[in-house]
């Protein structure tokens, strides 16, 4: 062979060569990442065959709250919400071209079988030339509780605005996430495209923005209920005790200003001079801001990112939380809280603000003995034949955000708030509540937020809770954490609790 003819061999041979390794690299390493829907949003064929799968579903106590069925049509599977509003915003929803949203997104790579914690499912599923099939997602929500929010703020309108977070403190489990207004994902998912863009963007023009999930997006001012916290400072300070006087008039004038800070009703709190326990009972801002002058802004605002401001938690497993908007004590810019600023955030005014979330997790903090832990929404990964991949274990956020003794305090305080305050609607027979409520102040023009915040039993807390009622369109003397917020947390907890 001559050296011309010998040269094109070689090159042919080496051309080849490249050729199958470039086809092998395509079809066994890459092939994952070329067909991933996550990473290739735009490809019409992905698309197409992520429409068409077999998805696992998304499960609440052994009921799936998402599933895929046949649809005799020619993308095989069609997405299905049995309780759609009711779960909305923590399933989310599945769309050909409207992308994920919720635990649909966060949890994508299970439910489409992608993840490799599947990747022997899928192996043993190419064996037995059957398709593959997506692992399913159990979540920790308690089906009663999630009902009992779902309703309490369904009672108030079509169109309240509003968020409700239930906690399991010992472990940080969500046992119900309801944000109102809902949507029905179901119209999404259809596979009548048309329609399903018609319902997206009415969605999207919506000024209530039901796709935004207001228990961890939404921070607004939380009024009354901040006062666990500047209250839970006051205590760690060792300066302050339950028994200990705090002024009690009907205003307070704040210094460097010709302002003062009125108490909610205009009048006194019970005299010149009352008790720190008393002050939270019938919650005195002239008290607390009092109190929030004397600690100073750092104090309280180390207390409150003890409870979780300024971070967004979640857990390793479960990143379906990681939108919560973190709770700030600044405005955006801010550098530092003045002393008129720190008597008005001492009451959950100024520039406070916090998600129905983040609340929760300080009830849920106090209830713990001062240990505030992790939420998580995801419980476990099964496979499609029901073997548990992934399990969730309960994480330590902060270790103690009061001390035990502190804690027992504050749970007293509360229950005083409850038998003997401002809360007398949280009440359950038979049961110890502690609570506190809150009616923070908004824009000029608007109406105030009714907030509510509580665990019970309080001698062996179960569940804690936090409720939102941002706009429920009644009249401004309607407004108040107990009138509105509280019946909606009584009735979660006595979901939770059997009763």
């Amino acid at each position: 062979m001559n050296r011309p003819i010998r040269n094109l061999a070689i090159a042919c041979m080496v051309l080849f060569l490249a050729l199958l390794v470039n086809a092998t690299y395509l079809q066994y390493w890459q092939a994952d990442d070329l067909t991933s829907l996550s990473k290739h949003p735009d490809n019409r064929r992905v698309l197409n065959a992520a429409f068409s799968q077999d998805r696992g579903a998304i499960v609440v106590r052994g009921k799936e709250v998402a599933e895929s069925i046949k649809s005799g049509d020619q993308y095989d599977y069609q997405r299905r919400y049995p309780q759609a509003r009711m779960y909305a915003q923590l399933t989310g929803f599945f769309s050909r071209d409207w992308g994920v949203g919720g635990v649909e997104a966060s949890q994508n790579d299970v439910l489409s079988g992608d993840d490799p914690k599947l990747f022997v499912n899928r192996v043993i599923d190419l064996l037995r030339n059957e398709s593959p099939q997506g692992g399913s997602v159990s979540l920790t929500v308690n089906p009663a509780a999630q009902k009992a929010a779902y309703d309490g703020l369904a009672r108030l309108g079509n169109n309240v605005q509003g968020a409700v977070v239930a906690l399991e403190p010992s472990t940080g489990k969500v046992l119900a996430m309801v944000s109102s207004p809902t949507y029905d994902p179901n119209r999404l998912a259809t596979h009548d495209f048309t329609a399903a863009a018609r319902n997206y963007k009415r969605l999207l023009a919506n000024d209530l923005s039901p796709l935004n999930n207001r228990a961890i997006e939404e921070t607004l001012p939380p009024g009354s209920t901040f006062k666990l916290v500047t209250a839970a400072a006051a205590l760690q300070s060792g300066k302050y005790q339950p028994d200990s006087m705090v002024p009690g008039g009907t205003s307070l004038d704040l210094p460097l200003t010709k302002k003062n800070l009125p108490n909610e009703n205009g009048r006194s709190c019970g005299g010149a001079k009352i008790t720190l326990k008393r002050a939270l009972e019938v919650s005195c801002n002239v008290a607390f801001g009092s109190v929030g002058l004397k600690l100073g802004a750092d104090a309280l605002t180390a207390q409150a990112e003890k409870f979780g401001w300024g971070s967004s938690p979640f857990h390793d497993l479960d990143d379906a939380l990681t939108r919560m908007a973190p709770s700030r004590m600044m405005a955006p810019g801010q550098d530092e809280i003045d002393a008129p600023g720190s008597a008005l955030s001492a009451i959950g005014q100024s520039n406070v603000a916090a998600t129905p979330l983040q609340m929760a997790m300080v009830a849920a903090g106090i209830a713990n003995g001062g240990t505030v832990m992790t939420p998580y929404l995801v419980d476990e990964i099964r496979s499609h034949d029901l073997e548990v991949i992934d399990k969730t274990e309960p994480r330590v956020l902060t270790r103690q955000a009061v001390s035990p003794s502190v804690a027992r305090k504050l749970t007293d305080m509360m229950v005083g708030v409850v038998d003997n305050g401002t809360a007398v609607n949280a009440q359950i027979p038979g049961v110890a509540v502690a609570g506190k409520t809150g009616t923070a102040q908004s824009a000029p023009g608007r109406p105030p937020y009714a907030w509510f915040v509580s665990f019970a039993p309080a001698d062996d807390p179960k569940v804690a809770v936090a409720v939102l009622v941002q706009d429920a369109g009644v009249e401004r003397n309607a407004i108040s954490g107990n009138g509105l917020a509280a019946p909606i947390a009584t009735a979660v907890m006595k979901a939770v609790l059997g009763r």
